[in-house]
């Protein structure tokens, strides 16, 4: 990233991939309660998941794992590591959108509360939801942690980067080069599921959006 907060693009030709890995399900995912930073651990059903993906990622044979230190993305993280031997570096970059005085409420109770905030955030308006981060704040601090660690990546290589619903979106959005305003056009990710992002000779590109999708719905803070 540039001093003016441009994304640069990866030497062409390298042919690295970037694994973009919601984490598995919470019960404040089932509740509908906004996550935010809430350190909330993953159900039975949440480990299932990790467990379950896990075994379809590492057919891709990641080269490296970096994930949130929120537990619900570590540990799913730690089942991905299990089976490849990899060691996950755990970064608070990766962590998601601070959602302030909206963290453990449900969305009913944030459009009781806070209504007019809310219709603007759903508007697509920068919002500091809750008093808390703008969604391009989260990417300026997410997209750097993925590129640093993609940079590090052999030719050919793969970065698994396990975090969580709305900093996969507005890191994907920032890496891709998209207006803050277009990022909403990128759907949300089931419970871990992934979105994949491949080395183009004018930077990077999306290749898969919500892969391993369950016929389930997306649940959480950027449903």
């Amino acid at each position: 990233m540039t001093a003016t907060g441009e994304v640069t693009a990866g030497r062409p030709g390298r042919g690295r991939r970037i694994i973009l890995w919601r984490h598995g399900q919470t019960s404040w995912n089932v509740e509908r309660r906004f996550q935010g930073t809430t350190d909330v651990p993953l159900t039975e059903t949440g480990v299932a998941q990790a467990r379950r993906a896990a075994r379809l990622l590492v057919s891709l044979k990641p080269d490296a794992i970096v994930a949130s230190d929120l537990q619900r993305a570590a540990n799913t993280a730690a089942e991905l590591a299990g089976l490849t031997g990899l060691e996950v570096t755990l970064d608070e970059g990766l962590r998601e959108t601070y959602a302030g005085v909206w963290q453990g409420l449900t969305h009913e109770e944030i459009i009781e509360r806070h209504g007019d905030e809310y219709a603007a955030w759903k508007r697509g308006e920068a919002v500091r939801r809750g008093g808390g981060e703008l969604e391009a704040e989260v990417a300026e601090r997410a997209a750097p942690v993925v590129l640093r660690h993609a940079e590090k990546l052999p030719d050919e290589g793969t970065l698994v980067v396990v975090s969580h619903g709305g900093t996969i979106r507005t890191t994907i959005g920032r890496l891709l080069g998209l207006e803050t305003h277009h990022w909403e056009s990128l759907g949300g990710l089931s419970n871990c599921c992934w979105s994949v992002l491949g080395e183009g000779a004018r930077g990077w590109r999306l290749l898969e959006h919500n892969a391993g999708t369950l016929p389930e719905p997306v649940l959480g803070d950027d449903d």
